[in-house]
């Protein structure tokens, strides 16, 4: 039999209020109290960060306050800088791509919750999200569970992003929609 994390990861229906997974919510909690408030000016900020988010690159930037359900879920490649404000809700896997930008307030989502109250009450699940590399995610743009978005494209700020984004766009809006195409060789 499966535990609730096992469920989690393997993206099926899990129950995320039961004993076990309050407990590691509990653990991440304490160490994103390090991260927002005790570390920050100390040298122990970038091991913190570390800590928080194993499966990282190492020179990652959160910039504080910043908040996540479970931390290892958080795949950022080299020089992603996250700006304060960030929640990134990732019971499903997480991928940052090398030298993306995320500005403040931004919110990525990977769970999801049934429409029928019956089944709410007992369980959620969680789809992953891909942003490429170099990319610009706007402030306070939202990204939904089971979102790809390409290389190189930027989300405008307030965006709400419920469906895939190619490479090299710009989209906007409440839905996301692609607006214009980016770095196109003349």
């Amino acid at each position: 039999m499966k535990t609730e994390k096992e469920k989690m990861l393997a993206g099926e229906p899990f129950d995320a209020h039961c004993k076990e997974m309050i407990g590691i919510r509990t653990k991440i909690k304490h160490i994103l109290h390090k991260l927002n408030v005790t570390e920050y000016y100390t040298d122990k900020f970038q091991d913190t960060i570390n800590e928080l988010c194993p499966n990282s690159a190492k020179n990652i930037h959160l910039e504080p306050p910043f908040y996540c359900d479970y931390g290892e879920n958080i795949f950022a490649g080299d020089g992603v800088f996250i700006n304060f404000g960030a929640v990134i809700l990732d019971g499903a896997k997480v991928s940052i791509g090398r030298k993306t930008l995320i500005a403040p307030g931004v919110h990525i989502y990977t769970a999801r919750h049934p429409l029928n109250i019956k089944d709410r009450r007992v369980w959620e699940d969680v789809r992953p999200v891909t942003i490429g590399e170099e990319c610009w995610i706007g402030g306070q743009a939202t990204i939904c569970p089971g979102v790809t978005i390409g290389d190189r494209s930027v989300i405008g700020a307030g965006s709400v992003v419920t469906k895939d984004i190619p490479s090299d766009c710009l989209a906007v809006g409440n839905p996301a929609r692609v607006i214009k195409k980016l770095n196109q060789e003349e």
